[in-house]
């Protein structure tokens, strides 16, 4: 996977593996509220929550519970600061 570090705001996406299927996808937190995830097709094969079956795919639970614990331990940084875990809550 490559890592894109031109980001505008020098916050670049992460390497992260999911918990529970071990999907290796790239990610940037810019806010509690936002994330980025760049997919490839190997994490796309290996995700447990995909249907390959069904055309659309709106992302996965247990990805998303690996994303905010990794910002909770700050394995993850934020890129607009607000790295308190409360936030979070």
């Amino acid at each position: 996977m490559r890592v894109d570090n031109r980001l505008a705001d020098g916050a670049p996406m992460r390497s992260l593996a999911c918990e529970r299927c071990a999907a290796q996808v790239l990610v940037r937190k810019s806010s509690w509220q936002q994330t980025s995830v760049q997919w490839d097709g190997r994490s796309l094969a290996l995700c447990a929550e995909r249907d390959p079956a069904d055309g659309s795919f709106e992302g996965c639970g247990s990805l998303r519970d690996t994303i905010r614990e990794a910002a909770l331990r700050g394995t993850i940084e934020l890129a607009d600061g607000a790295g308190s875990a409360t936030a979070a809550r």
